[in-house]
C-alpha cells in the first residue's frame, strides 16, 4: 500500500466520469459561462478500468464516481459493471435528477451505495440555489434509490448562512424518515466557489446547536477514520455527519486521490496543478509504469490544503471567474469534489 511523506494511506479514488452538470448550484457552479474539457480528452470507460485495475493494486479499495454530474455522461451503469468486480466498495455521487429512471439499472449492473446531494426542500429555495427547477426529480431519484436496495442512502447537504441553514432540521428529519443519513457540509472555498465569504460559512459549532434544539443533544458516534464526516446520533438514535472541511480541516486523515475526467491525477482539492496519466495511458504505458506514476506522486505528497487555508487571514475565494476560464482543471466539478 502506497503512503505519503504523513504516512498517509492510499485508499480512496474518486473518479470525475464527467465535468458536465444539469444543475447550476451557487457553492459549485455560480458562473454563466464555463470553459468545459474536450470531449476527445475525456477517458474511456475502459481508460478508467485500467487507471481503476491500476489504483486497486496499490490499495486503494474504495471507488466513488462523482462529476459534474456522473448521470448525464452516456450508459454510466456499463462503467459500474466493469468497475464493480474490481473494487470492494463502489459509490456514486449524483444530484439525483436522473437517478429515478437508473436506479434500477445502477442496482443491478453492481453498485452498492449511493449518496444524493439536497440542499433544501423547498421548491423555490432549490430554484435559488440550484437555478433549475427540479426539486421534484430530485426527490423521486432519492425515493428510487431506496427502493432499488441502494444502501447505505447518504444525502448531503452544503450549508450556506443565509441560504439554507434554518433548514438543517427538517433535512434530519426527512432523512430519519426515509432511513437516509444526513450529512452537513460547511461551505468551502474551493474551485468555483466564486461567491464565497468566510461570514456566509455555518460552522459545525451552529449546525449542532440547532439540531440540539429541536432534537436534543448530539452525541458522537465512531467514525471510520478515513471517513471526512464525523457522526453524530441524535437522543432517538437517529445518525448524521458533519463535514466540517472549512473549520476544523480532516486533512491529516485524507487518504483520497481524484481523477478528472481526462485523466488528471489530484491529490487534493486545493492542489493548483494535477499530474497527467492520460497521457501514459494513451502513449502505451505498461500497468506497472502507470504504478510508479501514481506511487511517486503519492509518495511526495504533504497536501494539507484545508488547514494552510485556515491560516489566511485576508481569506476569500480560491480562485475568480477569469481563472477558472484559463484553467477548468481549478473547478470544483471538474475535480469531482
Amino acid at each position: 500500500m502506497a503512503h505519503d511523506l504523513l504516512g498517509r494511506a492510499l485508499r480512496t479514488l474518486r473518479i470525475s466520469v464527467t465535468d458536465r452538470c444539469n444543475l447550476r448550484c451557487e457553492y459549485c457552479m455560480p458562473e454563466e459561462n464555463y470553459t468545459w474539457l474536450p470531449k476527445a480528452q475525456t477517458l474511456s470507460y475502459e481508460e478508467i478500468t485500467r487507471v481503476v485495475r491500476v489504483f486497486h493494486g496499490l490499495g486503494a479499495d474504495e471507488l466513488h464516481l462523482t462529476g459534474g454530474e456522473p448521470l448525464v455522461r452516456r450508459d454510466v451503469p456499463d462503467l459500474v459493471r466493469l468497475l464493480a468486480p474490481r473494487v470492494t466498495d463502489l459509490a456514486l455521487t449524483t444530484n439525483g435528477v436522473l437517478l429515478a429512471e437508473m436506479a434500477r439499472d445502477l442496482r443491478a449492473a453492481g453498485l452498492r451505495r449511493v449518496t444524493v446531494s439536497l440542499d433544501t426542500l423547498r421548491p423555490d429555495r432549490f430554484e435559488r440555489m440550484a437555478r433549475r427547477r427540479l426539486l421534484p426529480a430530485v426527490l423521486a431519484g432519492i425515493a428510487a434509490a431506496k427502493e432499488a436496495g441502494l444502501a447505505p442512502l447518504k444525502i448531503n447537504t452544503v450549508v450556506i448562512r443565509g441560504q439554507n441553514e434554518d433548514e438543517v432540521g427538517d433535512l434530519v428529519a426527512f432523512g430519519r424518515e426515509l432511513g437516509a443519513e444526513v450529512r452537513f457540509i460547511e461551505y468551502m472555498d474551493v474551485g468555483g466557489a466564486t461567491r464565497w465569504a468566510k461570514e456566509r460559512v455555518f460552522p459545525e459549532s451552529e449546525i449542532l446547536a440547532a439540531l440540539a434544539a429541536r432534537f436534543g443533544e448530539p452525541a458522537r458516534v465512531p467514525t471510520d477514520a478515513s471517513s471526512p464526516a464525523r457522526r453524530w446520533a441524535l437522543p432517538d438514535g437517529t445518525i448524521f455527519g458533519v463535514i466540517a472541511s472549512t473549520t476544523a480541516p480532516f486533512c491529516r486523515e485524507c487518504t483520497r486521490a481524484r481523477l478528472t475526467a481526462d485523466g488528471q491525477l489530484f491529490l487534493c482539492l486545493y492542489a493548483k496543478k494535477g499530474i497527467d496519466l492520460r497521457g501514459p495511458l494513451r502513449a502505451g504505458a505498461s500497468d506497472a509504469e502507470l504504478a510508479g506514476l501514481v506511487t511517486a506522486a503519492w509518495g511526495q505528497r504533504a497536501d494539507r490544503g484545508a488547514e494552510e487555508r485556515l491560516a489566511v487571514l485576508e481569506r476569500g475565494a480560491l480562485a475568480q471567474a477569469e481563472r477558472l476560464s484559463e484553467d477548468p482543471h481549478l473547478e470544483m466539478h471538474t475535480r469531482g469534489g
